[in-house]
């Protein structure tokens, strides 16, 4: 059962937009107060939502559209989401899909590219030939009722059927209520990046990865590791 009411998964639809806009949001924030567009797009919040509504229904289909998106319901309403698509292009096609928006909203799209290039030293995101969950969240009353593993779970077995092997996710160092879901999920340390810039304006040190291999129904071999001692840069494996 997916949390105290009547529970079901289903993919996103268009009408689904502002919902997508508040999961990715949040999602990229996780526990720090801002996240990625809050400060690529340097707006009030609303702003930011009606910006991100735009790019789910996009005529370029990245990471923020709604047709790589899978929503839970509870009771008939979305309480959490995630993005589960193959992990090729998809920074091209999300820099693509925000040159779009932002010529359809007189915004700097080179601007927002400029701002936002504070994560590039420190993002990681796994191998082209990897299944990619991202924007993971959910809202409301909802946490802890199962829906995230529910919906890790469903977008698991839609990257097997899609003849993917291994996939990947990624987290900002700290996030340990993610960190902790994604083991539960059979994810296992991969790697992590860090950077003092990135770290001085977000408060963050920088992303991790996490990653598993999807070898059979429920079935998940990986190999074990922890992240690198401070002052080193390999990590050790357990």
């Amino acid at each position: 059962m997916l949390g105290a009411g009547r529970s079901s998964i289903r993919p996103a639809r268009s009408d689904d937009a502002g919902f997508i806009a508040r999961i990715v949001l949040a999602a990229q924030r996780g526990p720090l107060p801002r996240g990625w567009f809050d400060i690529a797009l340097d707006r009030p919040e609303e702003e930011c939502l009606a910006f991100m509504a735009r790019l789910a229904v996009a005529r370029v289909r990245s990471w923020y559209h709604v047709a790589h998106f899978l929503i839970a319901e509870v009771d008939g309403v979305p309480a959490a989401a995630l993005c589960a698509m193959p992990a090729s292009g998809t920074v091209v096609a999300a820099r693509a899909a925000i040159e779009e928006v932002a010529a359809e909203t007189g915004a700097d799209a080179d601007g927002i590219v400029a701002r936002g290039g504070y994560a590039r030293n420190c993002w990681v995101q796994g191998g082209e030939g990897d299944w990619l969950i991202e924007h993971v969240a959910n809202l409301g009353s909802y946490r802890g009722g199962g829906l995230v593993q529910a919906l890790i779970g469903r977008a698991l077995a839609d990257g097997k059927a899609a003849g993917y092997s291994r996939a990947s996710i990624s987290f900002v160092i700290g996030n340990h209520a993610a960190e902790r879901c994604y083991a539960k999920a059979g994810f296992a340390f991969a790697e992590e990046k860090r950077d003092a810039a990135f770290e001085a304006l977000t408060g963050a040190p920088g992303f991790r990865r996490f990653a598993r291999e999807m070898r059979g129904r429920g079935e998940a071999t990986y190999t074990a590791v922890v992240p690198a001692q401070a002052g080193t840069r390999t990590p050790r494996l357990v």
